[in-house]
């Protein structure tokens, strides 16, 4: 076998070590113009795929600093007295240890929990080792829980801010999905301020959830959706699908949502909502806007007071169309009834409305819900 050495170097200036070894060392192969082009190919496609493998590095860097902080929860079913249904049945779902003041905690779904006690609920945590809780808090309303929990090494979850995502962030979500637990999947913010879902017996009140096609599955609640710096951004939460498993959309807590029902529950045990005192009208939509003096649909327009609430004595009228609650701009009642719930009570903040065709800007102090509903 004879090698023509000028045209190997001149071809390992191009090739790729692949294509030089095919091309030099192969037996009475003659060399073409057909073979030239592809091994350059072969060079240029090896040269993007490095671009698209460092790309993969960063997903890779992100899972890896989230895993430790993602747990799998199991939940056995008890009665009313806190025993075991005699037909066992068991709720499986994720998790994501918190620290805040210096004790740790998991953040997850109340549905994952809900019908369980302290020792019949059962944590594993990223090592394999598996421990109880030793305090439970629920919040209906929010579809949230937390579980108080002492072990030796625990990692928590580095929070990000959810106000700060945008439509077509890239996201990771990680869980226990069919009870595999430390699953991956990856996508993208596809919707925010998803309201009004119907999910399953439970009357989720306060709802502002996240949309993303990132896979989730039953076994993912609980578990935290996160951004490419690794930040926790949301709790997954539930589905849209027609056959129960993922088909492209599902939903997440927003964590800020999520962290001021957490702080509460840890420093309260409950969760005090704030309040207006005003009717909103659901069907606020495009004439009734135009009819207000907006251009676009936007804000919660008012069609009642309640007697010695905040709204009246701020002096807010039926008709008016609230467009800001503190600096956010509204989009609808239910944005509206999202922001008050969330603020401190006794905070007072700026209101800004349409009366009369006019913009108006009113100082309100919140009250306590908890004053006025059972």
């Amino acid at each position: 076998m004879k090698l023509n050495w000028a045209l190997c170097l001149s071809l390992a200036a191009a090739c790729s070590r692949g294509a030089f070894i095919s091309a030099c060392w192969a037996e009475d192969a003659p060399i073409t113009n057909v073979a030239l082009v592809r091994d350059q190919q072969y060079a240029d496609l090896a040269a993007e795929v490095a671009l698209l493998e460092k790309q993969g590095n960063l997903l890779k860097k992100v899972v890896k600093l989230t895993i430790p902080t993602v747990v799998h929860i199991e939940a056995q079913h008890t009665d009313a007295e806190g025993k075991l249904q005699h037909r066992q049945v068991e709720d499986a779902g994720s998790g994501v240890i918190i620290r805040w003041t210096g004790k740790f905690y998991v953040l997850t779904n109340r549905h994952v929990i809900k019908k369980s006690t302290l020792e019949h609920i059962r944590i594993k945590l990223s090592d394999g080792r598996h421990i109880h809780p030793t305090r439970i808090w629920e919040d209906r309303e929010t579809d949230l829980a937390l579980l108080a929990i002492e072990a030796k090494g625990l990692v928590p979850a580095r929070l990000g801010d959810s106000s700060k995502l945008e439509m077509g962030d890239y996201v990771v979500a990680l869980g226990s999905p069919f009870g595999l637990s430390h699953s991956v999947s990856y996508g993208i913010i596809s919707a925010k301020g998803r309201r009004d879902l119907q999910l399953g017996d439970d009357s989720v009140r306060y709802q502002d959830f996240l949309q993303t096609d990132a896979a989730i599955n039953p076994g993912n609640s609980g578990g935290p959706l996160v951004n490419l710096r690794g930040e926790i951004v949301g709790i997954n939460t539930a589905i849209a699908s027609n056959t129960g498993v993922h088909e492209g959309i599902g939903f997440s807590i927003p964590i800020n949502m999520a962290m001021v029902v957490a702080r509460q529950l840890i420093e309260q045990g409950i969760v005090v909502r704030a309040y207006l005192g005003v009717r909103l009208d659901s069907k606020f939509k495009g004439e009734e806007a135009t009819s207000s003096g907006l251009t676009r649909v936007e804000g919660a327009r008012v069609t009642a007071i309640t007697p010695k609430s905040p709204a009246e004595t701020a002096e807010i009228k039926v008709g008016d169309v609230i467009l800001q609650f503190d600096g956010i701009r509204i989009e609808d009642d239910s944005h509206l009834i999202n922001l008050v719930s969330l603020t401190p009570v006794n905070k007072e903040v700026e209101l800004q409305l349409v009366r009369d065709g006019e913009r108006q800007t009113l100082k309100v102090k919140v009250g306590n819900r908890s004053e006025i509903e059972p």
